[in-house]
C-alpha cells in the first residue's frame, strides 16, 4: 500500500502541511502544533522519497536520504533555539551535513564540460553582500557562518552543473530549489544577525519548505 498515490497527491498533502507550519508558527494560540507541524515536513519529504526512489542509484538515494535526515534533524534542533545558544550551533550543524550531502549527491550527474566559473562569480557577489550585511553582528560566529556560506554556495553550483546529465525538469527543480534554499538562509542569516522583522518567519519557513520539496521532486526526476 502506497502513502502518497501520485505526485499530485503528496503535493496537496505536503502544502497543506506548510501552510499549518505558517499559521502556528504566528499565531501565539496555535504555537504548540507547531512542534508538530514543522517535524512533519522534513519527516513527509522521506516518506516520499523512500518509497519513491528505488529507480535511482543506491548511493544516490542514500545520500539523499542522509541530506533528509540532517535537515529533519537541524529543523528539531532549531526549535528549541530560546533554551540555548547551543541548539543554534547543533542545528547549523546539521545543516551544514545536509548540504554537504546535496553536493554529493549532484557530484554525481556533473557535467565536466560545463565551466563553473560564471555562476561561481554571480553566487560570490550575492555572497559577499550577505556577509557585509550581517558581520557586525557576528561576534564569535564569524568564522562558523562564513564556512556554512561557502558550503551553501558550493551546493548551488554543484546543482547548476548537472545541466545536460539530467533532465531539463529534473535541473530545473533542482536549481530553483537549491536558489530558495540560499533565499531562505539568506533571510535567516540577516534577521538573526542583522535586524529583526516581523515577516521573516514566514519568508524563511516558506522559501525552505519550497526549496527542500523541488530539490526532492528534482532528483526524484532522474532516470538512473
Amino acid at each position: 500500500m502506497q502513502l502518497f498515490k501520485n505526485e499530485k497527491s503528496f503535493s496537496t498533502i505536503f502544502f497543506i502541511i506548510v501552510l499549518l507550519e505558517l499559521i502556528s508558527g504566528n499565531i501565539e494560540s496555535l504555537s504548540q502544533l507547531h512542534y508538530f507541524t514543522k517535524p512533519l515536513i522534513l519527516t513527509s519529504l522521506i516518506v516520499l522519497f523512500w518509497s519513491k526512489s528505488k529507480h535511482l542509484p543506491k548511493a544516490v538515494r542514500n545520500i539523499t536520504l542522509l541530506a533528509l535526515i540532517f535537515s529533519l534533524t537541524g529543523d528539531i534542533l532549531l526549535m528549541f533555539v530560546g533554551t540555548s545558544a547551543d541548539f543554534f550551533i547543533g542545528g547549523l550543524v546539521a545543516f551544514l551535513l545536509a548540504h554537504i550531502m546535496y553536493i554529493l549527491t549532484f557530484l554525481k550527474k556533473r557535467n565536466k564540460t560545463i565551466n563553473p566559473l560564471p555562476i561561481i562569480i554571480i553566487l560570490l557577489i550575492y555572497a559577499i553582500g550577505v556577509f557585509y550585511i550581517i558581520k557586525d553582528g557576528l561576534g564569535d560566529m564569524q568564522i562558523p557562518v562564513l564556512l556554512y556560506l561557502t558550503v551553501i554556495l558550493t551546493m548551488v553550483v554543484m546543482a547548476s552543473l548537472r545541466k545536460g546529465k539530467v533532465s531539463n525538469k529534473s535541473y530545473n527543480l533542482v536549481v530553483v530549489g537549491a536558489l530558495f534554499f540560499m533565499i531562505s538562509d539568506s533571510v535567516l542569516s540577516i534577521n538573526k544577525f542583522y535586524q529583526s522583522f516581523a515577516s521573516a518567519g514566514l519568508i524563511i519557513m516558506f522559501t525552505y519548505a519550497l526549496a527542500q520539496y523541488l530539490i526532492v521532486m528534482g532528483i526524484l526526476k532522474q532516470r538512473d
